[in-house]
């Protein structure tokens, strides 16, 4: 772990109170509870981006319990919108978007703008809607906050990012050397406006520092997932009894494509350069990358005589699982496997994790499900995958967190054996590791306090 990073950040949570004079807070009228509205569930094919919403809602619930809480969501397809309403009762869902004059586009979203007290973004890659933080904030003047996103200036598509993205360790050396005009203006107007810039990696948050952002606080915060409470025991404990999965007798297992392919997905008839790049790219390294997950199963499976039960971060990784790590198994192996063919929203997740040995996952959110259950979870990262995986040296799981062009499925599986030989051990690391985000996330909620004009 990057103890002096993770120190210094925990410790700012003491500094709020020389701090708070210098944020952008609401006038709030007196008589009222303050109003929180959260622009987040930016979509519903990922797990990850369903939990952040109810991550964030949790901690905002722990933290600031006289707030009123306003979702304005992205995306609640998959059953995510009931999960939310049964899990946070009290929750008010506004619907709309912003027209091209910067206003909301319905009655409900134009409501939510004048009696809110501050918008806060929720967690994602690269500040999503960023726009719409705009809008409100110059519509309104009232404050704007974000709530750990990672803002990676390297990996991607476009001007003069890299496809193929690279190890941690080359994103923040290439990230540190751009020069300090480097940030688009709309994003430089909207965190120099921000009350709170909390970024969920060291690597986004030395990058705005370089930037000379102006927000009065910009710290690094632990990923809105790592909140997330929910569960649903009876689902998922069902299906673990329904396919002979024992407890702390299987570890889960979670595949990842370089390249999300959104425009097979979405059935896109006419690919674009960018498309087929992306294709391409994975073409390239699905085997490569997805036979160390394969190499750590068989390992796993010979020396324990466990299960493995392969599932889903996003919709297109179920058969991802089937076709690279499943169908080219040993018969020997691959009794011992159960393919999870359906996808699930992050509760019933939750409370399947509850009951594995470890999760091991190519995509970045799982862990951190698993982390917030108490369970043990590796990393394994691809380098196409923005700089979001830093936060894992962050707050602490660097022995947790393998690059995929570093490591090999021996390594793999060493990280894992040594779960599995000391498991009490284990989730005694992820308790050390949990209770130094719960700091930090307790920081985040006093940055949302203040600009509410609640403290």
């Amino acid at each position: 772990m990057n103890r002096r990073r993770f120190l210094q950040s925990s410790l700012a949570a003491t500094a709020l109170a020389g701090v708070a004079p210098r944020l952008f807070s609401a006038s709030r009228p007196s008589g009222r509870p303050p109003r929180v509205l959260l622009r987040n569930s930016w979509q519903s094919v990922n797990i990850g981006d369903i939990g952040h919403t109810p991550g964030a809602l949790r901690l905002f619930e722990e933290h600031f319990p006289e707030a009123e809480l306003i979702l304005w969501p992205g995306q609640l397809g998959h059953g995510s919108r009931d999960m939310l309403v049964k899990g946070f009762p009290r929750l008010r869902i506004v619907e709309g978007s912003v027209d091209a004059n910067g206003k909301p586009t319905t009655p409900e979203l134009a409501k939510a703008w004048a009696e809110t007290d501050v918008y806060v973004s929720g967690s994602g890659s690269g500040f999503p809607a960023h726009a719409h933080a705009v809008a409100f904030r110059k519509a309104t003047g009232k404050p704007v906050g974000v709530f750990a996103v990672s803002t990676d200036p390297i990996s991607g598509f476009g001007g003069n990012r890299d496809p193929e993205g690279g190890t941690l360790n080359d994103l923040r050396r290439r990230a540190l050397a751009l020069p300090p005009t480097h940030l688009a203006a709309d994003l430089r107007y909207i965190l120099n406006e921000a009350s709170f810039m909390f970024c969920r990696d060291t690597i986004s948050l030395e990058y705005l520092r370089n930037q000379q952002i102006k927000a009065p606080v910009l710290e690094f915060g632990p990923d809105s997932q790592l909140g997330m409470h929910l569960r649903d025991d009876a689902k998922g404990y069902a299906y673990l009894r329904d396919n002979g999965i024992e407890d702390g007798r299987f570890i889960c297992v979670i595949p990842r494509v370089r390249y999300t392919p959104y425009h097979h997905m979405r059935g896109a008839t006419t690919l674009t350069d960018s498309d087929r790049q992306k294709d391409a790219i994975n073409e390239r390294t699905n085997e490569q990358d997805l036979s160390k997950l394969r190499e750590m199963m068989i390992a796993y499976v010979r020396a324990t005589g466990g299960k493995v039960m392969t599932c889903p971060e996003m919709t297109y990784q179920i058969e991802t699982a089937k076709q690279y790590l499943i169908d080219p198994l040993p018969a020997d192996v691959k009794k011992n496997v159960v393919w999870r063919n359906t996808y699930w929203l992050p509760d019933e997740a939750a409370s399947i994790y509850t009951k594995a040995l470890a999760v091991i996952s190519a995509d970045c959110h799982s862990p951190l499900i698993a982390y917030r259950v108490g369970t043990p979870a590796i990393y394994l990262r691809q380098p196409t995958d923005t700089c979001k995986g830093q936060m894992y040296r962050d707050f602490g799981a660097d022995r947790w967190m393998l690059e995929v062009d570093e490591t090999n499925g021996a390594e793999l599986w060493s990280r894992v054996e040594e779960i599995h030989r000391d498991p009490t051990r284990a989730r005694a690391q992820v308790e050390t590791i949990m209770t130094g985000v719960r700091r930090l996330q307790k920081r985040m909620v006093d940055a949302v306090r203040v600009a509410a004009g609640a403290a």
